[in-house]
C-alpha cells in the first residue's frame, strides 16, 4: 500500500520555467503523484512538447501551460488570474524560472549584465511567489511554496556574482517568507541544485576541460538529471511536509560537500 501523504490528488502546483530542465521534472513526478500541474514558459513551441508529454502521462489533475515572462510584474498577476480560472485553487508554487551566465570577470561585469540576471531570477520569483502568496491567502485552504535556489549561493562562484546574488537573495526571501506566512498553513522552502544535465547547463557538461575538472569533486561521480527533483517536489507539495518550512536542500550528489 503506498504511503497516502505522499498522494497529491486535488492539488494543482503552478511550475515557472517548467517546460524543460528541473522544473519539467518536477513536473513529470507531481503529475504521477495525482497533481495538476501549471507550467509557465516564455517559449510556446518548448510549452507544447511539455503539455504533450505531461498528458502522456494520464494523470488525475488538469494540465495547462502558459506563455509568461516572470520578469514582467503584470503579466505574472495576469497568468495567475487566468490559470485560477481554468484550473481552480492553485495549492503549490514553484519559483523555477531563470537563466545563469557568467561574465569576464567581476571588474567587467556589466550594469546590463548585472540587471538583467537580478530582473528574472530575483525579481522574476519576487513577483511569482508573491502572486501565489495572495492567491492562497485568500483561497484560505494553505499551501507550499518552493524557490530554486542553487550551490552558488553557499560556495564561491567566481565570474558569477550576479548569479549567486541572485540565488543567495532567494535562500534569505524564502526564509522570511515562511515565517511570516505559518500563520496562513503556507509553508516556503528552497531547492540547491548542483551540477544537472539541462539545455542551461549544456555547454559546460559537454566540454571535455570542464567535466575533467568538476568531475572528480561529485562524491556522485555523475551529473545530477531532472528526475534526481521529482521526489523533492511531491514531499515538498505532500501532507508528509506539513511541518516542514524554511529549509532549504541541496541536492548535488555531495559537491558542496567534498
Amino acid at each position: 500500500m503506498a504511503y497516502t501523504p505522499f498522494d497529491l490528488t486535488g492539488r494543482t502546483v503552478l511550475v515557472t520555467g517548467g517546460n524543460r530542465g528541473i522544473g519539467l521534472g518536477m513536473a513529470e513526478a507531481l503529475v504521477q503523484s495525482g497533481a495538476g500541474v501549471v507550467i509557465w514558459g516564455s517559449n510556446p513551441d518548448n510549452n507544447a512538447k511539455a503539455e504533450s508529454a505531461l498528458k502522456a502521462l494520464q494523470g488525475k489533475g488538469p494540465i495547462l501551460t502558459q506563455v509568461c515572462d516572470v520578469s514582467d510584474e503584470a503579466a505574472v498577476d495576469a497568468r495567475m488570474a487566468e490559470a485560477v480560472r481554468q484550473v481552480g485553487p492553485i495549492y503549490g508554487c514553484i519559483a523555477n524560472a531563470g537563466i545563469s551566465g557568467g561574465a569576464k570577470s567581476f571588474m567587467e561585469m556589466t550594469t546590463e549584465e548585472w540587471r538583467r540576471m537580478l530582473s528574472i531570477n530575483l525579481d522574476g520569483a519576487f513577483y511569482t511567489l508573491r502572486a501565489a502568496s495572495r492567491h492562497m491567502v485568500e483561497a484560505g485552504q494553505g499551501g507550499s511554496l518552493i524557490s530554486m535556489a542553487s550551490t552558488a549561493a553557499i560556495e564561491g562562484a567566481a565570474r558569477s556574482e550576479h548569479y549567486a546574488a541572485t540565488k543567495g537573495g532567494l535562500l534569505s526571501m524564502t526564509r522570511a517568507i515562511a515565517v511570516e506566512l505559518a500563520r496562513y498553513r503556507i509553508r516556503a522552502n528552497s531547492i540547491l541544485p548542483g551540477w544537472i544535465e539541462t539545455d542551461m547547463t549544456e555547454r559546460l557538461t559537454s566540454y571535455d576541460k570542464f567535466v575533467d575538472n568538476v568531475m572528480p569533486r561529485i562524491p556522485a561521480r555523475r551529473w545530477g538529471k531532472r528526475s534526481d527533483f521529482g521526489g523533492i517536489g511531491v514531499y515538498l507539495m505532500s501532507d508528509a511536509a506539513d511541518y516542514h518550512t524554511g529549509d532549504h536542500f541541496v541536492i548535488d550528489g555531495g559537491y558542496t560537500l567534498f
